[in-house]
């Protein structure tokens, strides 16, 4: 497995092996072993599937009290996935990452907590499988809006299909600030 430095330096892109031959191909999602001396030491103690078509925009989502690193991988169709750093007092606080993410190149992204993060379906639909380092809790759920102009992430698309809560989320200027994850210095 190849891990890949991302201009957001906790933030990593990885291109795990792939065994091919006519039958198709093998690769590990997640091997704790070989994540860990990647420096992904966290465990993994929920996994999402999710299925969206196209033009579906998911997030910006985050947990304050229970912040969640996601290893996400797409498992079908192509994603632009997104992770902005929201840690308070982060010298990279406010800047993004975007990454295409797709069954063909079969990459994944790794999020460490403290970052928002949402996704763009570019595909005519997409399964998206994602674990998490903490459980979902609805009630420490936060959010950015995904169109910030702040924050200015060229989406691939002008008008998303968006939840209802997704479409009402602020912009990270006007999150009070105890309302973010603090940094806690490099990973």
């Amino acid at each position: 497995m190849k891990v890949l430095p991302t201009r957001l330096a906790d933030v990593r892109l990885i291109e795990p092996d792939v065994y091919e031959d006519r039958r198709g191909f093998l690769t590990e999602i997640f091997h704790e072993e070989r994540y860990r001396g990647a420096g992904i030491a966290a465990p993994m103690v929920q996994v999402n599937l999710s299925h969206s078509v196209q033009g579906t925009l998911r997030g910006l989502h985050f947990q304050l009290r229970g912040p969640q690193a996601k290893l996400i991988q797409v498992v079908r169709g192509e994603i632009y996935d997104v992770a902005v750093d929201i840690r308070r007092g982060s010298p990279t606080f406010g800047r993004w990452i975007g990454v295409n993410l797709s069954e063909e190149n079969r990459r994944q992204i790794y999020i460490p907590g403290g970052f928002a993060h949402g996704f763009c379906v570019v595909s005519d639909a997409a399964d998206v499988i994602y674990g998490c380092t903490a459980f979902y809790d609805a009630q420490d759920d936060g959010g950015i809006l995904w169109c910030d102009p702040e924050v200015g992430i060229p989406w691939p698309v002008s008008e998303p299909i968006l939840s209802a809560k997704d479409s009402r989320l602020p912009c990270l200027v006007d999150l009070p600030r105890e309302r973010l994850p603090r940094y806690e210095g490099p990973a």
